[in-house]
């Protein structure tokens, strides 16, 4: 695959993968998607890999994972690591918008 393959686009909540839809999105094989389930790393539904559909939120992830294997070249359990952290520190930044503060600036600062 070529990097003019890779599709963007507005994340749909609704909107479900297949397997091979999200490795097209990802620019990456489906095995590289299937290892990534099987690992645990992505989610997607029970059953065989044929009847996998995944969720939009895990096309962010799994894109943001192929990134930082590519462009840092980390292992899988690293940049599995590393999505996890950034999807927390936007929750936590929501949460603090919801409550009112100011989730833009420093710690120290607030």
């Amino acid at each position: 695959m070529t990097s003019d393959d890779i599709l963007s686009g507005a994340v749909i909540d609704e909107a479900m993968l297949t397997l091979e839809e999200l490795a097209r999105a990802c620019a990456v094989e489906p095995r590289w998607v299937e290892m990534r389930v099987q690992a645990g790393l992505l989610e997607c539904g029970s059953g065989v890999a044929s009847e996998w559909r995944f969720a939009s939120a895990q096309l962010v992830r799994a894109r943001r994972m192929a990134a930082l294997e590519r462009d840092f070249d980390a292992n899988e359990e690293l940049a599995a690591l590393v999505a996890d952290l950034i999807e927390e520190v936007q929750w936590l930044r929501a949460r603090l918008r919801a409550a009112g503060l100011s989730a833009e600036s420093p710690p120290g600062e607030r």
